[in-house]
């Protein structure tokens, strides 16, 4: 049997259904073998498949599988550290030159190990036939245990091309209980538990925090019954999102440095213990240590061993988040529900505060407005994937989850640009009967406008919100904000709609608020659309970012906040 059809069947046993990735020389008999069970999604850009790969993991549990040639292997980094940033579960299929091609000056040889062993979690190199199934199953149990996580698999051409004998076809067998994550749910000891749930019932106001974690762990029933068992408020980070449905009384929304509000990072201010659940309290989510402060008493559960107490001083408690916290909730029960008083959480003066702001006409689109609109026009079971920027600030403070579950996309491990659109692609083919919202701007619009025409060949339901601020509205903020000037994040504005067009998408421009609603539903109704909306830089009209409404000094300056 060739290598490359062994590849697919071991694939198949896995339960892998979509791989991303576009073809080069190195690669052509592994599309030979792309037909049937699974369906090669061709991507215009190495980097943008590993971004759909991200979103798909994100989104059906299994581990995101993308493919590139030798000459393309470079171009997927900044995916691949995307995904190691944020523990995404993906299998790195690279092909490659003959191993020793790179000394003879082979063309598009390169030491694809050392680029990709420190940003995966082990890059695996199969240097002849009979390794082939070893390394993928190695690979596999590695992405999906654990903290998750990307793994590199590297093929030479010669050995992809080579062939291996029957007898030694079937001594490896896929291991399917690594198909999908977490493939297992390690616990802390019953000692922990009962420290942890005294700590627990002998506070005044617990406040649960949940990060990406939680949401990987699928503990969202747990989150919400835990909440309800004792009245505790949940907040989450910007990418724990959905932890929790945000309608419910007891959600207070996302809290930190970014997408967190005055309403949300003050309820954590007054909290006398905090409870992190899945969170790798990165700068950004907590605000540089500010949200929560590091003089609060804190929880942290968490999977990862080097995530659990890095920056906080907390009494920590290494185990899968679903898991343990049923054994807290359970344990709590044994014990008889404490006497306990009622959490009280006043939202209505920030609510009006909002309402009111969200009413407010500017010269161009009230990001404010739109985004409670696209609230009100999409299903439940919609999914959001939002590039840094305006987007992903305003959708994390004020689209209120609807639902549990993972229906929010923000690229925050690294928060790079481009990402938002070829991950609508990973989404619509995990999704594929919801709608697909991917919220980008006109400086990520650059990176990824090429995946328009896969958007448009595979008909995806999705539709692209595009905010035009006139250019790096993120870096303009903090540049005037911080500093005062503004120097090279301006640039021009091309024709979007022409643009979206020429790609054979249905295509709106939104320059004031009367239009949303009505564009809108066109909009959805006719995907795989762009809507192109005109807002002011951020430094205009300054959004939840707490260390931009802490700088600011002129009281003229809007900020919804």
């Amino acid at each position: 049997m060739k290598t490359s059809k062994l590849l697919l069947s071991f694939l198949k046993e896995y339960e892998v259904k979509h791989v991303f990735g576009l073809p080069g020389e190195t690669s052509l008999s592994l599309y030979e073998e792309f037909k049937g069970e699974i369906q090669h999604i061709l991507t215009r850009d190495e980097r943008n498949a590993v971004y759909m790969a991200d979103a798909y993991a994100k989104l059906t549990f299994k581990p995101g599988v993308v493919e590139g040639p030798s000459v393309g292997s470079v171009y997927m980094i900044p995916g691949v550290v995307e995904a190691h940033k944020s523990s995404t579960p993906l299998i790195i299929i690279t092909t490659d030159t003959m191993l020793y091609g790179e000394k003879l000056n082979y063309l598009t040889a390169l030491d694809q190990t050392s680029i990709f062993k420190p940003i995966t979690k082990e890059s695996i190199t199969v240097t002849k036939p009979e390794e082939l199934a070893h390394a993928i199953r190695r690979a596999f149990r590695l992405a999906t245990t654990g903290k998750p996580g990307p793994v590199h698999v590297r093929i030479p051409s010669d050995v992809l091309e080579g062939e291996i004998e029957k007898d030694k076809i079937t001594m490896l067998k896929a291991q399917k209980e690594f198909s999908r994550y977490p493939a297992y749910r390690p616990i802390p000891d019953s000692q922990t538990i009962d420290m942890v749930t005294d700590l627990i019932l002998k506070s005044d106001f617990p406040v649960l925090i949940c990060g990406q974690g939680a949401l990987y762990s699928m503990a969202w029933d747990e989150v919400l019954e835990l909440a309800e068992l004792l009245g505790i408020p949940v907040g989450t980070t910007i990418t724990g999102k959905g932890c929790i449905p945000e309608t419910n009384p007891l959600s207070i929304g996302v809290i930190g440095g970014r997408g967190g509000t005055s309403f949300s990072n003050g309820i954590v201010e007054n909290a006398d213990l905090v409870i992190l659940v899945g969170s790798n309290t990165d700068s950004a989510n907590t605000d540089k240590w500010n949200i929560p402060p590091r003089n609060k008493k804190i929880i942290h559960i968490d999977i990862s061993e080097a995530e659990i107490g890095n920056n906080y001083d907390s009494v920590n408690v290494l185990g899968d988040a679903k898991a343990t916290l049923r054994l807290i909730i359970d344990n709590i029960r044994r014990r008889g529900l404490p006497a306990r008083k009622n959490i009280f959480l006043d939202r209505s003066k920030f609510e009006e505060k909002i309402r009111e702001i969200s009413e407010e006409k500017r010269e161009v689109v009230n990001p404010l407005k739109f985004i409670r609109e696209l609230w009100s026009l999409t299903p439940d079971d919609s999914v959001l994937i939002a590039d840094p920027g305006i987007g992903a600030i305003y959708t994390s403070a004020f689209y209120k989850a609807k639902r549990a579950g993972r229906y929010f996309i923000f690229n925050y491990g690294l928060g790079g640009l481009g990402y938002a659109i070829p991950a609508s692609v990973g989404a619509y083919f995990a999704r594929p009967n919801s709608l697909i919202v991917s919220l980008t701007g006109d400086g990520s619009f650059g990176f990824s406008a090429g995946e328009l025409e896969t958007i448009k060949r595979v008909n995806a339901n999705v539709v692209i919100i595009l905010f035009n601020n006139g250019g790096y509205g993120w870096i303009r903020a903090e540049m005037s904000i911080n500093y005062g000037d503004v120097v090279g994040t301006n640039f021009s504005s091309p024709d979007y709609v022409k643009i979206a067009e020429g790609f054979g998408l249905s295509a709106y421009r939104i320059a004031k608020d009367e239009e949303i609603v009505e564009t809108l539903r066109s909009a959805i109704k006719n995907t795989p659309s762009l809507v192109e909306v005109i807002v002011e830089p951020e430094d205009k009209f300054v959004p939840p970012v707490t260390h931009w409404v802490r700088s600011i000094k002129t009281k003229d300056t809007k900020v919804v906040y």
